[in-house]
């Protein structure tokens, strides 16, 4: 079975075909804001504009008649990103008479890594977008064992980026001043039984760089302390479930 998804939860709207045991094509065109974070209502006007082209290149190399089922991402997301996307999958599954499924973006990634490792029952690390999550089967569902308690990761090093006058996506930007960095200074670390928190390092990271420490200690110290924060909760979950 051939089945065609649609992603355009947040600032990036793509087209996944994909069968039983691969990857088929991806095509993907992402939002880039010109100044700050994600404007949820910019993203949705980028990803009306550009959904058509992105449709159309898929269509250029398989043809409709080979695609099986129809789905796209139902959330969590933005809102109204995610209401481009529905209204592409609406309108090409009626057209094309094709199945509509709508897919839970969180578990999307689960299965996904799942689906790549051959991983039989992962405890899985979820950190997309806004997102920290430690995510695992127990019984016959998924159940989260720790998660932030008030922002996510990704949105803590996109704070951080901001903070240092760095461009949206700040991730790879801070990564690569951590690689320059030398010096590993103490910040605060947050983990509270199964669950974390951020919001704590980011203000510290932020005073450390205004006192004059440099960009580059700063930025390998936030995310050592970060990571190490997330791998913590992750080995707990994997421990209290006896998995290796």
């Amino acid at each position: 079975m051939i089945s065609l998804g649609i992603e355009s939860t947040a600032w990036n709207f793509s087209i996944g075909v994909v069968d039983e045991n691969e990857v088929i094509l991806v095509e993907e065109k992402a939002y880039q804001p010109r100044e700050g974070g994600i404007h949820p209502r910019e993203a949705a006007q980028h990803h009306s504009e550009i959904a058509e082209k992105v449709l159309r290149n898929v269509f250029k190399r398989i043809s409709p008649d080979e695609i099986d089922i129809i789905s796209f991402s139902q959330g969590p997301g933005m809102g109204p990103c995610l209401r481009i996307g529905a209204t592409v999958a609406r309108t090409l599954a009626l057209s094309l008479e094709k199945p509509l499924v709508g897919v839970n973006h969180c578990l999307a990634h689960v299965e996904i890594g799942k689906w790549l490792t051959d991983a039989e029952n992962p405890v899985t690390l979820y950190v997309s977008g806004g997102n920290s999550q430690i995510i695992a089967r127990r019984g016959s569902r998924y159940r989260v064992f720790g998660e932030t308690l008030d922002i996510g990761v990704g949105n803590a090093i996109d704070k951080f980026a901001r903070f240092l006058g760095l461009q949206h996506p700040g991730g790879p930007k801070i990564e690569k001043l951590a690689r320059k960095g030398r010096r590993y200074i103490e910040m605060p670390y947050s983990v509270k039984g199964m669950d974390f928190s951020f919001s704590g390092l980011v203000t510290h990271a932020m005073k450390l760089v205004e006192n004059g420490y440099s960009k580059e200690d700063v930025a390998f110290s936030f995310q050592e302390t970060a990571f190490s924060m997330l791998t913590e909760v992750t080995e707990r979950a994997m421990a209290y479930l006896d998995l290796e």
